[in-house]
């Protein structure tokens, strides 16, 4: 039983974590305001600013200016300097790659758009939250979408042709032997499927995804790539007829735990693959095994996620399974087996944020 004096240090320890937590997101939504803004680039590209000098630089108003970068300086962001009675204000070492190398696996700026992001359509969640249902994901912006390149493109970059399609021997063979056809279901801004080309130049790849902005930014990041002519981005449904039985290897990134319908996807998915030779390779959140509580400050992100977006867009339609972003290994073996697939392996390829499944028909 806890006693009066235990109740009392409990309250006090929530009473401080809920106001460290709201310095944070407040430190969070600045990060936002400063990569919308092109305030770091700026402090990056001319080194220390006074806020006249950044408000110059980046277009903003210098009184704005100003609070921002106090703001950034009192939480630690940014460093200042004091310069004959002005401060000038800079990137510490070491931030500008957290904050501005877009290709680094330290970057970390998309998190900031991405929280901001899933609280964009409160209103609409509180409703879902009453009533059931869900929220669509365009409710959410171009934030969204814009985040989930910005975080995944590194990973793609740097791991996904390098580190973990060569770690598959059935993939990588297949993908390398001969002339190959890959389907990267729910591809986003498409840098998966450049990734995969690139790293296979025998390989053809076709990027689907059902949402219309993201494809056409697809196309765009396709531009200059330099492999235009084995990569196309298509905007639409992963069941569609006509590209049933022509790929080697379907792919599916960080997308099965948002779709309403997983289990109709997989299938679809199945569909797609060529007889005998075709596999899948799923990456999804990785979880912990089963519900945990306490939970790791990962598991709790998951969970943040999942209640303010995730969750939602996976309860759009009549029976959607509302998976959520803690989505268990159980639960995609589960799927999988559902859709007729004859196997799913839990691949031993280490990342802190994900898991790799490999399905076979």
């Amino acid at each position: 039983m806890t006693t009066a004096a235990g109740a009392t240090e409990r309250r006090d320890a929530l009473v401080e974590r809920l106001f460290l937590n709201a310095v944070g997101a407040f430190d969070l939504f600045s990060v936002y305001l400063g990569e919308r803004l092109g305030l770091y680039r700026a402090l990056a590209d001319r080194g220390a600013l006074t806020p006249a000098g950044l408000a110059e630089a980046a277009g903003i108003h210098e009184r704005y200016a100003r609070e921002w970068l106090e703001q950034q300086a009192a939480s630690e962001l940014l460093d200042v300097e004091e310069d004959g009675g002005e401060r000038r204000f800079f990137l510490p070492e070491g931030h500008d790659e957290a904050l501005l190398e877009a290709s680094s696996l330290s970057y970390v700026a998309p998190l900031a758009r991405s929280v901001l992001a899933s609280v964009r359509p409160i209103d609409s969640v509180v409703e879902a939250f009453r009533h059931g249902g869900g929220v669509p994901y365009p409710d959410y912006g171009e934030d969204m979408h814009e985040a989930q390149a910005g975080f995944t493109r590194p990973l793609f970059e740097n791991l996904l042709g390098k580190e973990w399609l060569p770690s598959v021997p059935e993939i990588h063979d297949r993908l390398t032997a001969s002339p190959a056809r890959v389907a990267d279901v729910a591809c986003g801004q498409g840098r998966s499927s450049i990734e995969i080309a690139r790293a296979y130049p025998q390989a053809r790849v076709d990027g689907i995804d059902s949402d219309v902005a993201s494809i056409e930014s697809a196309r765009q990041n396709l531009e200059g790539s330099g492999v235009e002519e084995r990569v196309q981005f298509h905007a639409r449904d992963a069941a569609d007829a006509g590209l049933a039985g022509q790929y080697d290897l379907v792919t599916v990134f960080e997308a099965l735990h948002d779709m309403s319908y997983p289990v109709d996807v997989l299938k679809a998915v199945r569909g797609l693959l060529a007889d005998g030779v075709g596999l899948v390779f799923i990456a999804d959140e990785r979880t912990e095994e089963t519900f945990t509580a306490p939970a790791s400050e990962l598991e709790r992100l998951f969970y943040g996620y999942s209640v303010f977006h995730c969750l939602p867009v996976g309860m759009i339609g009549e029976g959607a399974a509302g998976t959520g972003t803690v989505i268990r290994a159980g639960t995609v073996k589960d799927y999988a087996q559902r859709a007729g697939f004859a196997s799913c392996e839990v691949l031993p390829i280490e990342n802190d944020s994900w898991r790799f499944y490999l399905l076979r028909p």
